[in-house]
């Protein structure tokens, strides 16, 4: 709906207007329209309601991009909305009552909530033209703090088995349920589903890809035009068979022997390919960017070749560096504690050259141990002779050093700050990468982590408060829809900056072409509307760093 830049006459006389304090809201419900969410929705979700579920569900999305209230006080939130500008029709706030979304929500699940957000991907790929030929998978847990009883029967099938499970959130005394979300284009959700709180990463990759050659033919990409990303979680027998004619990268993990030996090889020759910092938003100077080299080599799997580009890091992976500081220590602490058993004198010459031979064999990767044996004269015990001096014999010792063995803490430093990609992308060809694309690729794995901080921010998501699984399950579509338009406009704006080669006005004032949509959240509150029926008009309009807000976004 326009609004008009000027005050129409029929607005001068502000009696009988309504007054609303505008933010970005507008801009997502542009986008929601963009997606055609209410009508997709509405097609999708039968009901006989009088409030129709894509109604709901636009603003409950909206709802969430605003910080999310409770659902139980949406009714609140939308009394105080332009609701015929946010949802394109009048409607009644206190039609957004508790009843209403129950319903609403028991509705989307027999409809089913991963088919509604995959039809929305697809529409997404299409309007904004993302590229999908690199996807992202990962799955997340949230936990939950009731104690969802019925989850326990073994004919459970209403909703996620909302149970305990291996927690990612290091709180395994709660229960949980796993959410999966298939990502491309900067994280941009095209695919996503609420799992059983057990559920394995293992397991949840082989389901996904046994159907997502049919996924993405909705988005006319057959096998090998596209590459599947995951964690070291799909590298199992059963899931790289399942790959069959996809492509696919992911990390190796270190208990496989062939890790380590790649590792190895990689470390003895030296032979690196250096690419640098990869960052894409530079970093403060008391924290330098990471640089980044590579060897490539290749595996055996399964009896089946792949090509593993072993990576290393300046960066180094701080557990397993702490692992080795203690593996260090450890070594030292051994050596010394077993050196000190040794007998610190030695009456024969022999006996000592024994010890100190026994010392030096501690020796080991890490540390060396040097012994050496020095003779000193003692007297005999007892009264000396009145006649004559003192009688003197002669005593052995040894005198041992630890040293730590540069050389060898710097190959494990650098054994440690390895890890492998594994894949079966070719070198050359339409879909060829190098091992700096293949690593920019399996990279872009973080922009699915990433939308999980968003889906678990305390600022977006309440805590969960449902009683029934099935409904957990609807209420995840909702996060992800929302999670889906907050990433459509964050790269939006960033498109647009980066072929106007201009810059938006970030945090502090300082100029920026990686704008956040929490950035233009924060910068867009403040515009005042007033409206009457058919007619809105702005009584402060967008300032100049709103303006540019406004058109990096169009």
């Amino acid at each position: 709906m326009k609004i008009d830049n000027v005050l129409p006459p029929e607005l001068h006389d502000l009696e009988g207007a309504e007054i609303f304090t505008h933010g970005h809201l507008p801009i997502a419900a542009a986008y929601c329209r963009r997606l055609g969410l209410i009508e997709l929705v509405n097609n999708m979700v039968g009901s006989q309601m009088a409030l129709q579920p894509g109604l709901i569900v636009q603003a409950m999305v909206l709802d969430t991009l605003s910080g999310r209230t409770p659902l139980y006080r949406l009714k609140d939130f939308m009394s105080g909305q332009d609701i015929e500008l946010l949802l394109g029709t009048a409607v009644s706030p206190d039609d957004f009552h508790d009843t209403n979304l129950g319903r609403s929500l028991d509705a989307i699940f027999e409809a089913g909530p991963s088919k509604i957000v995959s039809a929305l991907g697809v529409r997404a790929a299409h309007a904004f033209s993302l590229d999908t030929t690199a996807v992202s998978y990962d799955t997340t847990s949230t936990n939950v703090w009731g104690d969802y009883r019925r989850c326990e029967s073994e004919d459970f099938d209403d909703g996620p088995r909302i149970t305990h499970g291996h927690s990612k959130d290091n709180l395994p005394q709660l229960k949980q349920f796993m959410t999966e979300l298939l990502c491309v284009d900067c994280g941009v959700p095209i695919f996503s589903s609420t799992l059983d709180g057990n559920s394995s990463d293992k397991t949840s990759n082989n389901k996904v890809l046994s159907h997502i050659s049919a996924l993405m033919a909705r988005h006319g990409l057959g096998p090998g035009a596209f590459v599947y990303t995951a964690d070291s979680a799909v590298v199992t027998e059963k899931n790289l068979e399942e790959v069959g004619d996809n492509l696919i990268i992911s990390r190796l993990p270190a208990t496989y022997s062939e890790c380590q030996r790649v590792v190895k090889e990689a470390v003895d020759a030296d032979r690196w390919t250096d690419l640098g910092c990869l960052a894409q938003i530079p970093t403060k100077s008391s924290r330098p960017c990471a640089t980044y080299k590579t060897f490539e080599t290749s595996v055996v799997l399964y009896k089946k070749k792949y090509r593993a580009v072993v990576v290393y890091s300046s960066s180094h992976d701080k557990r397993r560096q702490k692992k080795l500081e203690k593996v260090i220590a450890q070594s030292a602490q051994s050596i010394t504690d077993q050196l000190s058993q040794f007998p610190t004198q030695f009456y024969c010459e022999a006996d000592a050259n024994a010890a100190a031979l026994k010392a030096r064999q501690l020796s080991g990767n890490l540390h060396s141990v040097t012994a050496v044996v020095r003779s000193f004269e003692v007297r005999k015990p007892g009264r000396p002779p009145a006649d004559r001096p003192a009688p003197i014999t002669r005593r052995y010792a040894i005198t041992c050093e630890l040293t730590l063995n540069a050389d060898a803490v710097e190959r494990e430093k650098q054994l440690a700050g390895c890890f492998v990609l594994l894949s079966n992308v070719p070198t050359d060809g339409t879909m060829g990468m190098d091992s700096k694309r293949l690593l920019l690729t399996y990279k872009g794995q973080y922009g699915v982590e990433n939308d999980f901080a968003f889906l678990k921010d305390p600022l977006v998501v309440n805590d969960v408060f449902l009683k029934k699984p099935h409904r957990i399950d609807a209420l995840g579509m909702i996060l992800v829809i929302s999670l889906m338009v907050y990433r459509l406009m964050e790269r939006t704006m960033r498109r647009h900056l980066q072929e106007s080669k201009t810059v938006l006005t970030g945090w502090e004032k300082r100029k920026t072409d990686k704008p956040t949509s929490f950035m233009m959240i924060t910068a867009m509150f403040g515009i005042i509307v007033a409206s009457l029926p058919g007619k809105r008009a702005f009584l402060r309009a967008p300032n100049t760093r709103q303006t540019d807000f406004l058109i990096a976004l169009a």
